[in-house]
């Protein structure tokens, strides 16, 4: 019996991983025109977030989003959530209306056209130099000053340890919202690690829901806020995910 369920989660990966890359590659002409200028990232976004309902409906997850209030489209946000599974790239575009642009890890452009597009549009961070996480800051500080709004997973990746309920937040995300006094909106998703983990033979499909927070103001605030500011949101995203509750 185990076998056999192994076999089927092993077909239903297979048929997520079509699902992502069949439509890019019938959107490839349209994609590399959009993104080969920043002035067009706008019009990206709008094609990434048809891709991303794409590929959640079409592997049979079903997004059901709960808003404790409006979120501005004519605003910037410093988006953060908590990160445990591939498919939090597509809820979140899903979740949001207003374009932002994903601050991820770079071993995710390895993945065969998909990987293409991620390295031209999101700002890519090796976490493990020092150097990297300084061009990204910079990098964010552009796309901010432009008027786009940033999306980073603070975890600063998925735990190992799937126990883990919600790992220590990095202060990158704050530090960025306090010094262009952008507010935090956090967003929990609460099915994302049962629905498709990072253990292989795991998941299934069905619904994925998503919270999205009050924003968390940065006004008035200093880099001196930034751990207080860090671990508010932290408890917020934490105390959804303890309840389980949409």
């Amino acid at each position: 019996m185990q076998l056999f369920r192994n076999i089927l989660i092993l077909l239903w990966r297979i048929w997520f991983y079509v699902m992502m890359t069949v439509p890019i590659i019938g959107l490839f002409p349209i994609l590399l025109i959009l993104t080969s200028r920043e002035a067009w990232y706008a019009q990206f976004f709008k094609v990434a977030r048809f891709w991303a309902k794409i590929v959640l409906y079409g592997s049979g997850f079903i997004p059901i989003l709960k808003k404790e209030a409006p979120v501005d489209l004519h605003k910037s946000y410093m988006f953060v959530a908590n990160h445990t599974s591939m498919v939090d790239i597509m809820l979140m575009l899903y979740c949001i209306k207003n374009p932002f642009v994903f601050v991820g890890k770079k071993e995710l452009t390895k993945i065969p056209i998909f990987g293409f597009f991620y390295k031209r549009t999101c700002i890519l961070v090796d976490r493990t130099s020092q150097k990297s996480r300084k061009e990204v800051f910079n990098r964010a500080q552009d796309r901010l000053k432009a008027g786009t709004s940033i999306c980073i997973f603070p975890e600063g990746g998925v735990p190992e340890d799937e126990s883990i309920v919600l790992d220590i937040f990095k202060d990158g995300a704050f530090r960025l919202a306090i010094e262009h006094q952008i507010p935090i909106l956090p967003l929990t998703f609460l099915d994302n690690k049962k629905r498709m983990s990072y253990t292989f033979f795991s998941g299934s499909p069905g619904r994925t829901r998503a919270y999205i927070h009050r924003e968390v103001s940065t006004s008035g605030l200093t880099q001196e806020n930034k751990k207080g500011l860090n671990e508010q949101t932290r408890t917020i995203i934490y105390n959804k995910l303890q309840s389980g509750i949409l």
